[in-house]
C-alpha cells in the first residue's frame, strides 16, 4: 500500500485510534491473515465463521504490523477501531485509490468467465505499465478492496473482478474504485436464486456500466442482447465485441482444435489476424474479444493486442487446467466453480477432445449451486446435454446435483451410462475400477461441491 499515516485512516474510516500514534507509517501489506502480516503493514480484524480475527491480532502485532483494523481494543496491540472492520476496509481503499490520479481502474463483470477474463487482460496489458490482477476470483467485498490497495504509485491499471449476488453489490464495488473502463462479459444464470431473474441479473450487472467514468469507456458484448442494451445506461462512448458483423472487436472462422483449443481471425477496424488460443474451450473465443476489446480502449495497437493473445496462457489452477497422467488418462478440472452456462461449454470441450482422439470421455458433475426456482430444471437439463453430446459415461456426485443423472437417464436410449453417486469417496471408487488408458474425465462443479479434491486426487495418485 502507499504510505499513509495511522491518523489519516483514522480520519478514512472513521475510526478511533487506541494504542497508535497519529504519526506511524503504514506503507506495507494490509492483510486479513495473521500468517501474511509482516513490518509496516495493516491488519483487518474480521469475524469468520470458525475464528475471529481478534483473537490474532496480536499475533500480527508480533510480525510487526504497524496497526490493526478492530472493532473493539486489543491489550497490547496499536489499533484504529471502527464500528464494522469490512465496510471500513472498504473505505481504506477508496481513500487510497483516490490518491492515485494516474491509476487506470479496468472492472469487468459477468455470469461466466470473470476470472479466465481477467487472467487474460492482465496477459495483455502488463508489458505496458504496471498492473495490478486480483488473485483467484477476489471479486467481493473483502476480495475487491485487498487487490485495490496493493496499487502503488508505480501502478498504471488496476484491473478489478466484479462479483454480483444482489442489487446494489457492483455499486458499492465501483464506489470504492471508479472505472474508466467497464466491461460486461455476459447475463447468465448464475445467482439467479439469489436476484430471482435474468433481468434482475442484467439490471445488476448495468451498474458497472452505470459507474464508468466521465470520459471512459463501457465495453459490451454484441452477441448476447441483455449485455448490448445496457448502452442505454450510459452516456460514455461504447466498444462492443463478439462474433456479431457489428462488433466493434469481431472473431470469425472459429475453429476448434484436436485438443479443443478455438482459434478464430480477429477483426480491429480494417486490421484482421490470425488468433490461436492456449485454453481448452471455445467460450475462450469471447473472453478473448473482451480483452481484446479493454486493449482497444487503452491504446493498445490491433498488432500488440493480437500477439498478446497468441502468447496467453492459463493462470489460475482449476478451470479447464488440462492435465494427462502416466497411464494415459487425461483429466480435465475444471472444478473451481460451476453455473449452466460454464457446465455446457465444458461438456461441449470434452465432447470435442473426445471426437478428436477417438477416446472414451467421462464427465463428473457435482451441483451447480444458487439457481432457486429453476435448479432442478437446469440440472435436468444438464444431465440431458451430456446425452445428446455422445459423453460415454457420466458421473453425479451428491444429492443436489441428482436432477443430472434423472434428466441423462430419462434421455435417449442411454441405460447404465450415469450413474448418481452421494460422496466423492464413492465416485473416487467408481472411477478407480473403470478408468482405462486413453479416457478423457472432466470434474465440474460449483464451489461449495468440493470436487476439485475429486479432481487432485485423480491426479496425484498417478504421480
Amino acid at each position: 500500500m502507499i504510505p499513509v499515516s495511522c491518523g489519516e485512516i483514522a480520519d478514512a474510516v472513521r475510526g478511533e485510534l487506541v494504542g497508535a500514534e497519529p504519526t506511524a507509517v503504514v506503507d506495507g501489506a494490509v492483510v486479513i491473515d495473521s500468517r501474511a502480516a509482516g513490518p509496516g503493514g495493516l491488519f483487518v480484524a474480521l469475524p469468520g465463521e470458525r475464528v475471529d480475527g481478534h483473537d490474532f491480532v496480536g499475533t500480527a502485532t508480533a510480525a510487526g504490523v504497524t496497526v490493526s483494523l478492530t472493532t473493539r481494543p486489543v491489550e497490547g496491540s496499536p489499533c484504529i477501531v471502527v464500528d464494522d472492520a469490512q465496510r471500513a476496509l472498504g473505505d481504506l481503499a477508496r481513500f487510497v485509490i483516490g490518491k492515485l490520479p494516474g491509476l487506470t481502474v479496468i472492472a469487468l463483470t459477468g455470469s461466466s468467465g470473470k476470472t479466465s477474463t481477467k487472467d487474460l487482460i492482465g496477459q495483455l496489458i502488463s508489458p505496458y505499465g504496471e498492473t495490478v490482477v486480483p488473485e483467484g476470483s477476489f471479486n467481493n467485498e473483502i476480495g475487491h478492496p485487498l487487490t485495490a490497495l496493493q496499487a502503488t504509485v508505480a501502478t498504471k491499471y488496476l484491473i478489478a473482478e466484479m462479483g454480483v449476488r444482489s442489487l446494489g453489490d457492483i455499486t458499492y464495488l465501483t464506489g470504492i474504485t471508479p472505472p474508466q473502463v467497464g466491461l460486461v462479459l455476459n447475463v447468465g444464470t448464475s445467482h439467479i436464486g439469489k436476484l430471482g431473474s435474468q433481468d434482475n441479473i442484467a439490471l445488476a450487472k448495468g451498474e458497472l456500466i452505470e459507474a464508468v467514468r466521465p470520459g471512459g469507456i463501457a465495453i459490451l458484448n454484441a452477441d448476447d442482447h441483455r449485455v448490448a442494451a445496457m448502452r442505454s445506461r450510459t452516456t460514455e462512448r461504447v466498444l462492443t465485441f463478439g462474433e456479431a458483423p457489428e462488433a466493434d472487436v469481431r472473431a470469425t472462422d472459429v475453429k476448434i482444435d484436436g485438443e479443443g483449443r478455438p482459434a478464430f481471425t480477429l477483426h480491429i477496424g480494417d486490421f484482421g489476424a490470425d488468433v490461436g488460443l492456449r485454453f481448452i474451450g471455445e467460450h475462450y473465443v469471447s473472453n478473448a474479444l473482451a480483452a481484446a476489446a479493454v486493449g482497444v480502449a487503452i491504446g493498445l495497437t490491433p498488432e500488440q493486442i493480437a500477439g498478446g493473445l497468441n502468447a496467453a496462457t492459463r493462470v489460475s489452477a482449476a478451470r479447464m487446467e488440462l492435465t494427462e497422467r502416466p497411464d494415459g488418462v487425461t483429466v480435465i478440472n475444471d472444478a473451481f466453480n460451476a453455473n449452466p452456462e460454464s457446465t455446457r461449454a465444458a461438456l461441449k470441450s470434452l465432447a470435442a477432445i473426445g471426437r478428436s482422439r477417438g477416446a472414451r470421455t467421462w464427465a463428473v458433475l457435482g451441483e451447480m449451486l444458487e439457481l432457486g426456482d429453476v435448479s432442478a430444471d437446469e440440472h435436468d437439463a444438464i444431465g440431458r446435454l451430456a446425452v445428446r453430446l455422445d459423453v460415454n459415461r457420466l458421473v453425479v456426485v451428491g444429492e443436489g446435483a441428482k436432477p443430472i443423472h434423472l434428466g441423462a437417464s430419462l434421455e435417449g436410449s442411454w441405460g447404465n451410462e450415469s450413474a448418481f453417486v452421494e460422496t466423492i469417496p464413492e465416485a473416487l471408487e467408481l472411477l478407480r475400477k473403470e478408468l482405462r488408458a486413453g479416457d478423457v474425465v472432466l470434474v465440474k462443479s460449483s464451489k461449495a461441491a468440493k470436487l476439485r479434491s475429486l479432481a487432485d486426487a485423480l491426479l496425484e495418485e498417478q504421480q
